[in-house]
């Protein structure tokens, strides 16, 4: 077996291992902190319709995420965040778009 297969088979073992609840040498673990997506919407005192258009915002993905069926990746978690912080600005961005 090559080294490229011996490496293979090592990361599957450390998968297992974490999978499992271990600490495996040399795996890193990034967490992605998701936003309330309702909850931004909701303090912005808009409706979904309005905020996926506002926003360009897929509206099924929008109630995806509201309702828990799908979560938010790292890109459009910061953007929700974006959006929670400077809503003006980043639908003004888009408008000029």
């Amino acid at each position: 077996m090559g080294k490229f297969g011996k490496e293979l088979i090592e990361s599957m073992r450390q998968a297992a291992q974490h999978a499992e609840g271990g600490k495996a040498r040399g795996m890193r673990v990034t967490t992605v902190e998701l936003p309330d997506v309702k909850a931004i919407r909701e303090a912005l005192h808009m409706s979904q319709q309005r905020f996926a258009e506002a926003y360009r915002i897929p509206l099924p993905t929008l109630k995806n995420w509201e309702q828990g069926r799908r979560s938010s990746d790292a890109p459009a978690a910061a953007y929700l965040q974006a959006i929670s912080r400077e809503p003006k600005a980043i639908k003004e961005a888009l408008q000029h778009g």
